[in-house]
């Protein structure tokens, strides 16, 4: 049952000069500072309201809400404070402000503690470095399918670009396979039409003397998916029976896989240690936000946050503490010390603006936008992921977009159809694959 909120704070502000700092649930939800008068981003649509924020939380009208954290620069010269979860693995708390009459009042729908700092990113920051999370090992350079190639995909593509990255000289660790390579969600193990062999694929990388990385999205079932058919018992279930609905994405419905259920546990650990026995120890995994949605599981005594990181700790079981897990789509603060590297924006594009102005959205503006607000987490809590550089002709303004992606410091990836670049992307792609510390 939600919980009523209380009051937490009242202080003055400078109307014009005082920044809010709301914290987004997941990687795709907007995160970052505003003006008092701005009107931060929400969604557009009951689906993006399940898919990229916080499920079946809302917002009043003129008011900012952070999930588990709110910063506010009062803009007159007094510290800056943060509200920060008290236990931000366990439990997140809303936490709303609202300003009336020169003065803003902060409450929550749990418990929070106060923080205070110099500037909003430096108090983030020294939160989170008291959190006392492990410093993430540095992430490979990368080569992903995604962005030229989407989920029409093939295997003679990853190996027309494995021998360009040698024509070319680029400096590429990792060659990662996005979706596209298997035949349904859910059934990971069971290739498309495009693929002939995975095992083939990672063996050929790993001659060539670089990594062989994956996707999978884990936590979601297409309900024509094979495994849908075979195990519905394995569908964590809402409250009338039925399939949770985790959205709808790729023009298709989106159920929830229980890993409470042993069966389920069982099939996602089989997943994990076939790809890994096969050579692939790079993974992404996406969509993470299903993982943690409230339904009726095989285990009722656990929580959907527990659940969620149990679920993670299976795939990090299967795949060993070696390889290489990165997080996108996925609840921020129930993530903390799971993952070596996240994504800590939306998906960017080859566009500048994403659809409807929702910042969740994939495109180059809110991925700049929450990139930029959470950058307080990179090297603190894991290695930030500012999604990939796009650096081919056809990508709309590719050097600001290739500016953004160089000032973060994070996990670099490059995602074109590497003999479609042109001078300047070869450049630009090898100058910032090779800047990257290894």
């Amino acid at each position: 049952m939600p919980q009523p909120f209380t009051p937490v704070a009242s202080l003055p502000v400078d109307p014009v000069n005082a920044r809010v700092h709301e914290e987004g649930w997941q990687s795709w939800s907007p995160s970052g500072a505003y003006a008092l008068g701005d009107k931060p981003y929400r969604p557009t649509n009951d689906n993006w309201a399940t898919v990229c924020y916080r499920p079946g939380v809302s917002v009043p009208e003129g008011t900012f809400q952070g999930e588990g954290l709110l910063a506010l620069d009062p803009g007159d010269g007094s510290p800056v404070r943060l509200w920060a979860a008290v236990d931000p693995i366990h439990e997140v708390p809303s936490v709303r402000l609202v300003v009336t009459d020169g003065a803003a009042h902060v409450s929550a729908d749990g418990p929070v503690r106060e923080w205070t700092g110099t500037d909003i990113q430096s108090v983030l920051a020294d939160w989170a470095s008291g959190l006392g999370v492990e410093a993430p090992r540095p992430a490979p350079t990368v080569w992903c399918s995604w962005y030229e190639y989407f989920t029409a995909v093939t295997e003679d593509d990853i190996h027309e670009n494995l021998r360009a990255m040698d024509t070319l000289d680029l400096p590429v660790d990792v060659v990662q396979i996005d979706d596209g390579y298997q035949s349904a969600l859910g059934d990971w193990l069971t290739l498309s039409g495009r693929f002939r062999s995975r095992a083939d694929i990672a063996d050929t990388i790993r001659a060539r003397g670089r990594r062989a990385g994956i996707w999978t999205a884990p936590f979601l079932v297409d309900p024509s998916s094979g495994l849908a058919a075979r195990h519905p018992d394995w569908l964590v279930r809402d409250a009338d029976g039925g399939p949770l609905h985790a959205g709808r994405n790729w023009g298709h419905d989106l159920y929830t896989l229980d890993t409470t259920h042993p069966g389920a546990a069982a099939y996602l650990t089989d997943v994990f240690a076939t790809l890994r026995t096969e050579g692939y120890d790079y993974f992404k995994v996406d969509f993470l936000y299903a993982g943690a949605l409230e339904g009726v599981r095989h285990d009722g005594g656990m929580d959907a946050l527990s659940a969620y990181r149990a679920g993670i700790r299976l795939i990090r079981e299967a795949i060993g503490k070696d390889a290489y897990l990165l997080g996108c789509g996925a609840p921020i603060l129930p993530s903390i010390g799971l993952f070596d590297a996240m994504r800590v924006s939306p998906d960017t594009a080859p566009h500048r603006r994403p659809e409807a102005d929702d910042y969740s959205q994939p495109g180059q503006d809110p991925a700049e936008f929450t990139g930029a607000g959470r950058q307080w987490q990179h090297g603190r809590l894991w290695v930030n992921d500012p999604d990939c550089l796009m650096a081919r002709p056809a990508v709309e303004t590719r050097e600001r977009w290739a500016e953004h992606v160089e000032a973060t410091g994070g996990l670099m990836a490059s995602s074109d159809r590497l003999l479609s670049l042109d001078t300047w992307g070869v450049e630009t792609t090898r100058r910032l694959l090779t800047g990257v510390a290894r």
